[in-house]
This record gives structure tokens, C-alpha cells and sequence, in this order.
């Protein structure tokens, strides 16, 4: 189970906001709003998560009765009518990255602050918390906000931020954790338009993650590795992704973001996952397939696109009839 985290440990607050003053600095990109009731910003909200006194960016219409009015804003380029505060925007993109580059210090801005003491050769920031038991390795670097629990190995050359790490969790050398996800708006690329990565990620316990792997922090909450998971080399795993218990990853896997992996999951060599699917439990993904859509409990596929892998086996032995080798 994914706890909970405090987004300051992480991310420290850069100026308090409030409702009422979203609005001057959103400036011409207002259409229209209501806001019945000013409070103090305290974080931002993803729909899978709603936090008191919170902002929440939205672009398609959602029912949110459930909440509590009083403490959530929607920003949203579409016209609300369910009586909440809200603000309609021309973009939601550029009003998040306006709002959070002035709400929060996060890793990709300029002055984020953090200070770092030296420990075995390593770099490790004072804001974080790592277990006596912990082995860490020379050269590696650990970031304000980190946790790491009891008995964990941390070899060489690794980097953690952003993160909260396990009992007994392994991470091979040169392996970076908690980094910036690839979000941005398709219509304004580069790097001063990066949507602000403001999530962490969670490592459950009696993990092993190998040499040279990347993991992406969520872009808002978390992204999650679920216990006695075993990710090879050279894996990708992007933000919002979240994989249940069991999970076995061979190396150069890439998984996209916000993809959903199921309990006793295996998961061939070089595979790719398009984002935002689903995949069951106890499934078996074949070397080199590609996955772009959701895939049912117990499954074992295979091939691009990725189908049930005797259907795959048949597809292959006609094409060889039909001559191709």
C-alpha cells in the first residue's frame, strides 16, 4: 500500500498563496471565475488524490459532489457548473506551470534549495532520512526529502531524490530515482515550458532495481514499485506509472506514463508500453512486444502490436507461407 507524503519535505513551499490572488497572477489567461471562498493554498490535487485546501487542474468534465466544496479549486479550460470555486483558463497547461513555479522550489527550477553533507564519498542532503543500517556506496547522491529504510544497499554512482525507499530494497550502480518526468505541452517545447514534476516515488520493500535504470517521480503523487519486484538494467519506468507486488522486468523495458501494471507481472527484454493502460495480474508480456492497449488478467502476449501470443505464433507461421521471412 502507497503511503501518503508530506509534498514540502520535497518540494518546500517558494510564497503562501491564496484563491483570491490566482487571479492577477494568471493574468489574460482568466476567462472567467468564481471564487465563493478564499483560503490559503496548502497543495495541489490529482483526482486520484483530493487534499484539503487544494488546486486541482482539470480539462474534461468531472463529478466531484463527493468533495468537499470549500477546500478545492478547479482550474479548468472548460465552464463549471457545479458550484465550486473555480477558475476557467484559456490553457490549463501553462496556468499549472505559472501557478507551481510560483507556489513551489522544485528540481527544475534554478534555486532549489538543498544542503549536503559528505558521507562514504557520497553526497546526502541534510532534509533526508536514511536508516543506520543502510549501506551507501561512493559517489552517489541522495536528495532533500528522502527516505530510506532498513537494511537497503545503495551502490555506486546512484541518485535518489524525490523519493521514499524500503527495508531491504537493492539499487545497482549508476541508477537515477525520482527524476524528472517527460511532461510538457506539445504546442510549446523546450525546457523553460517543463510542466513542473511535483510528485515522488515510492520503492516498497525487498525491491532489487539494477545498474543504470531511470525512474521518474509522479507528476503530482506518486509513482509506485510494489514489494519483491525485480527490475533489470537499463529500465525505464516514467512518472504516475504504478506496478503491484511481484513484478519481474528484463532490461531496456520502457514503460510510458501513468501505465498501470497488475500483481506477478513478467515482462520480457526490450518491451514498450504505451501510457495510460492497464495491465492485469499474473501477466506475461514475450521479448521485444509492444504493448498499446490495456491487457486482461492471466494474459500472455506478444509481437507488435501486442496480442495473445497464440494468435502471434499463427500470425507468424501464415506469413512464412505467404513467403516472408
Amino acid at each position: 500500500m502507497i503511503e501518503s507524503f508530506i509534498r514540502s519535505n520535497f518540494f518546500p513551499i517558494k510564497k503562501n498563496l491564496c484563491l483570491n490572488e490566482l487571479l492577477p497572477l494568471l493574468g489574460d489567461m482568466v476567462i472567467k471565475s468564481n471564487i465563493s471562498d478564499d483560503f490559503l493554498i496548502q497543495d495541489i490535487s490529482s483526482l486520484t488524490s483530493i487534499r484539503n485546501n487544494s488546486i486541482l487542474f482539470i480539462e474534461k468534465k468531472v463529478d466531484l459532489l463527493n468533495h468537499n466544496k470549500k477546500k478545492l479549486c478547479l482550474i479548468s479550460n472548460i465552464d463549471n457548473t457545479d458550484d465550486f470555486n473555480y477558475i476557467q483558463v484559456k490553457n490549463v497547461s501553462e496556468s499549472y506551470n505559472l501557478i507551481l513555479n510560483n507556489f513551489y522550489y522544485h528540481e527544475d527550477s534554478s534555486n532549489f534549495p538543498d544542503e549536503y553533507t559528505s558521507i562514504n564519498g557520497s553526497h546526502v542532503s541534510k532534509y533526508s532520512q536514511i536508516h543506520k543500517s543502510v549501506n551507501l556506496g561512493k559517489n552517489s547522491v541522495i536528495g532533500r526529502g528522502v527516505s530510506i529504510g532498513k537494511n537497503s544497499i545503495i551502490k555506486n554512482n546512484v541518485v535518489i531524490k524525490n523519493s521514499i525507499i524500503g527495508n531491504n530494497v537493492v539499487v545497482c550502480d549508476n541508477t537515477s530515482i525520482g527524476t524528472t518526468g517527460f511532461g510538457f505541452d506539445l504546442n510549446k517545447r523546450g525546457s523553460t515550458y517543463l510542466n513542473p514534476q511535483i510528485g515522488i516515488v515510492y520503492i516498497d520493500n525487498n525491491v532489487h532495481i539494477g545498474s543504470n535504470c531511470t525512474i521518474d517521480r509522479g507528476k503530482i503523487d506518486t509513482t509506485y514499485i510494489g514489494k519483491n519486484s525485480m527490475i533489470d538494467n537499463m529500465v525505464h519506468i516514467a512518472h504516475n506509472v504504478h506496478i503491484e507486488d511481484n513484478a519481474c522486468i528484463a532490461a531496456q523495458t520502457g514503460i510510458s506514463g501513468s501505465v498501470f501494471i497488475g500483481k506477478n507481472s513478467t515482462i520480457g527484454g526490450q518491451s514498450g508500453f504505451a501510457g495510460h493502460i492497464k495491465i492485469g495480474d499474473n501477466v506475461i508480456v514475450a521479448a521485444k512486444s509492444g504493448v498499446t492497449k490495456s491487457i486482461s488478467d492471466n494474459s500472455i502476449v506478444a509481437g507488435f502490436p501486442a496480442t495473445d501470443i497464440k494468435e502471434w505464433k499463427k500470425s507468424i507461421i501464415r506469413q512464412k507461407k505467404n513467403g516472408h521471412k
